[in-house]
Order: structure tokens, then sequence, then C-alpha cells
């Protein structure tokens, strides 16, 4: 049992989440272990996840998990290069997390909305490298006309947001970060200067407001803290 490995710390699990998980570090690295149930005696080794007939009968809980997993392997095969594409994904995730516009639950992008983002830079530019893919991601972004969708390959319906948690605020910050890349990049495109460390650089959060609100959180005991 994972418990039971002395590499794993702060296991705890989400069941009432919108997507079932596990959450627990290995060896310092956070994981989430999604969950999901699925009517088979037997789970046989080679299951093709990407087919629709796997959703039958699934509960509404079991097809979001599922639907992560589908997702991803979705992109890798619309994106015109993989690799450029997980060079750029991981630069921009990077950069995403220093300017404090990396967390689902806050209202800004998860992991799975970063990578539909990129993918599509990807497509539209299939012979761009890295470099000039974070380039035209800002560029494109900063024009986007939200709440237009992204999409990647056309759908049979209506399909679904995995914007939900989006508001106009947490829109407004993203857009002012995507003009600020853009105008870096601008900068660098016209060799004006070398602006890589400047993109990257942390969002002071607490020199950028005037007031702030501190919530104290405490617990009875280190299970229930290990929750929250």
């Amino acid at each position: 049992m994972l418990s039971e490995l002395p590499e794993v710390t702060e296991l705890h699990s989400v069941p009432d989440a919108y997507v079932p998980l596990m959450g627990f570090k290995l060896n310092g690295v956070s994981i989430g272990l999604l969950y999901a149930k699925l009517p088979l005696w037997i789970i046989p080794e080679d299951l093709d996840i990407s087919q629709d007939s796997i959703l039958q009968n699934a509960d509404e809980q079991t097809v979001r998990s599922l639907n992560g997993c589908r997702v991803t392997d979705q992109i890798f095969r619309l994106v015109p290069n993989i690799q450029s594409f997980r060079t750029t994904l991981r630069r921009i995730r990077f950069w995403a997390k220093k300017r404090g516009v990396y967390c689902n639950v806050s209202g800004f992008l998860g992991g799975i909305n970063w990578a539909l983002l990129v993918a599509r830079i990807c497509q539209l530019y299939p012979n761009a490298l890295p470099n000039m893919l974070v380039s035209r991601f800002f560029r494109v972004y900063t024009q986007w006309h939200w709440p237009n969708p992204i999409l990647l390959c056309s759908i049979d319906d209506e399909g679904s947001s995995s914007l939900d948690n989006v508001s106009a605020s947490t829109l407004r910050i993203m857009t002012g970060e995507f003009q600020r890349g853009k105008d870096l990049c601008a900068a660098m495109e016209a060799k004006e200067a070398d602006q890589w460390d400047t993109l990257f650089e942390p969002f002071e959060f607490f020199e950028a407001y005037k007031n702030y609100l501190q919530i104290n959180i405490s617990a009875s005991n280190v299970e229930d803290l290990k929750k929250w």
C-alpha cells in the first residue's frame, strides 16, 4: 500500500472532488492519482480508453476521470510535432506557475487547459521551433476574442468547457500576463534585449496589492489538517 512506502508523504483522498483523486507526494513530487470505476470483472493490461464504448454505463465522476486521460492522448494525436509541443508546454507551464496564473481551483488555468492552448499554437505554426511557439502563444492569446472556443478538431456536439472556473477578474489578470509576455517576446525578436529571465520572473504577489485577506486554518489532528 502507498501509506507503507517511506517515499510517500501527505497521502490523502478527495472522494467528493469534481474529479475524484488520491493526492500524495512521492520523493517530494506532488502527484494526483485519478480514480475511475469500470463495470468489468478484470481490467486488461491493454485496455484502450480512447474507445467511446468505455464510457457506457459509467457514472459522471468516472467519465470525468477517464476524459482527462482521453483528452491528453487525443492532444498527442492532433499536434504536428510532439517534441516541440512538450518543450513549449513545459516553458508555458513554468511561466504560468512563476506568474501566479497556474491554479484551476483559484479561477485560472490548470495543466490540461494550458496543454490545450499550447496545442492550438502548435497546430497554427506546425514548423516553428519552441522559442517561436512561445512568442506566438502570447501573440495569439493577447488578441483572442474570449470567450470564443479554442478547438483542436471538429466536434459532433456542443461539448463542454474546461474553463468553468475562470471569472472576469481572473481572465483580466491572465490577459494582462499574456500582454506582458507578448511585449517581452517582441523585444527579443527585435533584438533589443534578451528578456527570457525577465519573462520567467516570479510575480511578487505581496508587493502587488495594498490590502490582503489572511485565513488561518487549524485542525484537531494531523490527518484532518492534511485534507486541507
